[in-house]
């Protein structure tokens, strides 16, 4: 999942500790929800929203319905802003190679956006329909379902996902210091 270039959603800042949006630009993004939003509801349908995904990114039409579908908790057939605001953080956070800095923050949204269903679980076959959101390949999918299914159930529940989370977190910041210590060293 790749921004076009060109697109405006490269002129936006993600915050790399919050993974949110400056209040600049989130009245950039307001103002731009306003002009997508032709029908003056506060709010795109699935052809609005599949438009503007297939201009920004390089997402498939399957991956943008399933995300749309993720997004209208409600089926109501819209999201809000609140829903596209969200999204937009997730593409920028995937952008800036920011994915486990965003799961570990926004924990809560991320599981419930991974789950399918709606019900209190992710499942593995959520999980890897998914994954794309998160960058998270299938082998490591399966490694991350056998490591923190501690309950054996074959289904992760919040807690669960919470310990995800937080290793990914910490993985990222171990990944930092081995960079930070190379660019020190010289690459020795």
């Amino acid at each position: 999942m790749k921004l076009k270039s060109g697109c405006f959603l490269q002129y936006l800042y993600l915050d790399e500790v919050y993974c949110l949006l400056s209040v600049k630009n989130a009245k950039a993004l307001t103002d731009y929800f306003q002009l997508l939003d032709v029908h003056k509801k506060n709010a795109l349908n699935n052809l609005q929203f599949y438009c503007f995904l297939h201009y920004v990114t390089d997402l498939k039409k399957k991956h943008i319905m399933l995300l749309f579908d993720l997004l209208d908790r409600n089926v109501t057939g819209e999201i809000g802003f609140d829903e596209f605001y969200m999204l937009v953080c997730l593409l920028l956070a995937h952008e800036n190679h920011l994915e486990k800095q965003f799961i570990y923050r926004h924990s809560g949204p991320a599981f419930r956006l991974l789950g399918i269903d709606d019900g209190h679980t992710i499942g593995p076959r959520e999980f890897q329909a998914t994954g794309f959101l998160f960058n998270i390949k299938k082998e490591e999918l399966v490694k991350i379902f056998k490591d923190f299914d501690i309950s054996g159930d074959e289904q992760l529940n919040y807690k669960e996902f919470k310990m995800f989370a937080i290793l990914c977190i910490d993985k990222q910041q171990e990944k930092e210091k081995e960079r930070m210590r190379r660019r020190i060293t010289g690459g020795v």
